[in-house]
Protein backbone atom coordinates (compact mmCIF):
# COMPACT_ATOMS: atom_id res chain seq x y z
CA UNK A 1 0.00 0.00 0.00
CA UNK A 2 2.98 2.68 0.75
CA UNK A 3 4.03 2.30 -2.83
CA UNK A 4 0.36 3.61 -3.95
CA UNK A 5 0.23 6.29 -1.73
CA UNK A 6 3.69 6.94 -3.28
CA UNK A 7 2.21 6.74 -6.79
CA UNK A 8 -0.43 8.47 -5.87
CA UNK A 9 0.98 11.28 -4.53
CA UNK A 10 3.71 11.59 -7.22
CA UNK A 11 0.81 11.63 -9.75
CA UNK A 12 -1.15 15.02 -7.96
CA UNK A 13 2.60 16.61 -8.09
CA UNK A 14 2.79 16.61 -4.17
CA UNK A 15 5.82 16.51 -2.18
CA UNK A 16 5.97 14.28 1.41
CA UNK A 17 5.98 18.01 2.91
CA UNK A 18 2.83 19.02 0.82
CA UNK A 19 1.11 16.20 1.73
CA UNK A 20 1.89 16.44 4.95
CA UNK A 21 0.50 19.87 5.22
CA UNK A 22 -2.41 18.98 3.61
CA UNK A 23 -3.75 15.93 5.59
CA UNK A 24 -2.03 16.69 8.73
CA UNK A 25 -0.04 13.75 9.65
CA UNK A 26 3.66 13.94 9.65
CA UNK A 27 6.04 13.87 7.22
CA UNK A 28 8.24 11.15 8.50
CA UNK A 29 5.02 8.90 9.12
CA UNK A 30 4.25 9.61 5.18
CA UNK A 31 7.88 8.66 4.54
CA UNK A 32 7.56 5.48 6.59
CA UNK A 33 4.18 4.38 5.46
CA UNK A 34 5.78 4.65 1.63
CA UNK A 35 8.73 2.59 2.31
CA UNK A 36 6.97 -0.16 3.75
CA UNK A 37 8.84 0.52 7.43
CA UNK A 38 5.52 0.64 9.30
CA UNK A 39 3.11 -1.77 8.29
CA UNK A 40 0.97 -0.82 11.23
CA UNK A 41 -0.91 2.89 10.07
CA UNK A 42 -3.90 3.91 11.84
CA UNK A 43 -7.54 3.66 9.44
CA UNK A 44 -7.59 7.72 10.71
CA UNK A 45 -4.00 8.26 9.42
CA UNK A 46 -4.67 6.45 5.76
CA UNK A 47 -7.89 8.01 5.71
CA UNK A 48 -6.43 11.50 5.65
CA UNK A 49 -3.51 10.63 3.90
CA UNK A 50 -6.35 9.42 1.38
CA UNK A 51 -8.76 12.14 1.94
CA UNK A 52 -5.88 14.84 0.98
CA UNK A 53 -4.54 13.00 -2.47
CA UNK A 54 -8.34 13.17 -3.22
CA UNK A 55 -9.18 9.49 -3.50
CA UNK A 56 -10.13 6.98 -0.82
CA UNK A 57 -8.59 4.15 1.35
CA UNK A 58 -10.11 1.47 -1.03
CA UNK A 59 -8.35 2.63 -4.44
CA UNK A 60 -5.06 3.22 -2.58
CA UNK A 61 -5.14 -0.75 -1.51
CA UNK A 62 -6.95 -2.04 -4.86
CA UNK A 63 -6.97 -0.06 -7.35
CA UNK A 64 -4.04 -1.16 -8.63
CA UNK A 65 -5.09 -4.91 -8.87
CA UNK A 66 -8.38 -4.25 -9.96
CA UNK A 67 -7.21 -2.46 -13.15
CA UNK A 68 -5.01 -5.28 -13.98
CA UNK A 69 -7.67 -7.83 -13.48
CA UNK A 70 -10.33 -6.45 -15.87
CA UNK A 71 -7.89 -5.23 -18.34
CA UNK A 72 -7.22 -9.23 -18.39
CA UNK A 73 -10.93 -9.61 -18.86
CA UNK A 74 -11.18 -8.02 -21.81
CA UNK A 75 -12.03 -9.61 -25.04
CA UNK A 76 -8.84 -9.82 -27.86
CA UNK A 77 -10.28 -7.79 -30.60
CA UNK A 78 -8.51 -10.48 -32.46
CA UNK A 79 -11.27 -12.88 -31.35
CA UNK A 80 -14.65 -10.78 -32.21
Amino acid sequence: MGYRIKEVREQRGMTQEALAAASGVGRVTIALIESGATKNASGTTLFKIATALGTTIDSLFFDDSVQKIEHQKQPDNGDQ
